[in-house]
């Protein structure tokens, strides 16, 4: 009995000090990640909107955009969520459009996130690649094959092609790789919805 309870007491202090050694840990490393985020961030920023000069993040606030811009893009059929959005401002904090980010949710190896940058006339800068688990060589070539497509277009659907696109609306697929290519097509709808409907009718109030 004593053996055993000596045995419970020794597992007990083993866990509060692995318990005690995580939590520093992570105090420890939580504000250097915080801040390698951030700086990801910014520059996924810079890279849609290099004209910009500074960006301020817009709260989702009923006088501006819904609380769950989620659920509404998912209404119109998009399985997708909006993280966040921010206004791309010049020197002197003037406007010059917004960058959204968005999370797609029908990659093939899983979520999809980018942010994308629309001047406030509407024209797409173009969309940095955040996060993405495709299949190598095939999926994970959306960077190379997608993202160039997008850029300085205005467009307010686009759609996929595997047949070589015939107009601006078009995105060329990646070869063997339709699945990924729907979710970034479609996760850059599910933004530009979200200018349209909220953003630019703001802008013109």
């Amino acid at each position: 009995m004593k053996s055993m309870m000596k045995d419970a007491m020794i597992l007990f202090v083993i866990t509060l000090l692995a318990g005690a050694l995580l939590g520093t840990v992570y105090e420890v490393t939580k504000q250097p990640i915080a801040k390698q985020q951030e700086k990801a961030k910014i520059a996924a920023y810079r890279e849609v909107f290099a004209n910009a000069d500074s960006f301020e993040e817009i709260a989702m606030a009923p006088d501006l955009l819904p609380d769950d811009l989620s659920a509404h893009v998912q209404q119109l059929g998009y399985d997708a969520d909006i993280n966040a959005i921010a206004g791309a401002l010049d020197a002197s904090g003037s406007l010059l459009g917004y960058v959204i980010t968005v999370t797609d949710h029908e990659g093939y190896g899983g979520d999809i996130q980018f942010s994308m940058g629309i001047t406030k006339e509407g024209v797409l800068n173009g969309i940095s690649i955040l996060s993405i688990s495709e299949t190598a060589g095939l999926g994970m070539r959306a960077g190379e094959v997608l993202v160039p497509q997008f850029a300085g277009k205005q467009i307010t659907t686009f759609s996929y092609t595997k047949t070589g696109a015939a107009s601006e609306d078009q995105i060329d697929a990646i070869s063997g790789a339709t699945i990924t290519t729907n979710a970034v097509v479609g996760g850059v709808n599910a933004g530009i919805a979200v200018f349209t409907e909220y953003l630019q009718q703001a802008d013109t109030q």
